[in-house]
């Protein structure tokens, strides 16, 4: 994974952090699927992620409107690796819905 290609803002971010425990069995293959099936949703921009050893990770989808993000949680095979999500995989996971206003970086600047 590298760097979402995004349009100038506004644009939403989606920040799921979690906190993986022992058995993370079958969730790198269930991640990939989710990040396939987001890429087909109505209003998806990209996605990024990060994971350290210790099993915290964080992803931030990017979509074009709170519509797309109720779709996107509303698809019933993620809330299906949801459920299993907060089942197997999570000690821990923190959720947070953001509106981007501003967006800039290097090399490439957008304000």
């Amino acid at each position: 994974m590298s760097f979402a290609q995004l349009p100038k803002p506004p644009y939403y971010a989606v920040i799921f952090s979690a906190q993986h425990g022992p058995d993370d069995q079958d969730y790198a293959e269930t991640a990939g699927r989710m990040v396939q099936l987001a890429a087909g949703m109505p209003g998806f921009l990209g996605v990024e992620n990060a994971q350290s050893l210790n099993g915290f990770g964080i992803t931030v989808s990017y979509w074009d409107s709170e519509a797309a993000i109720a779709g996107w949680k509303a698809n019933m095979e993620h809330r299906a690796a949801r459920e299993q999500g907060r089942r197997r995989w999570y000690e821990h996971f923190e959720l947070r819905v953001a509106k981007v206003e501003r967006a800039y970086g290097k090399p490439d600047s957008q304000t």
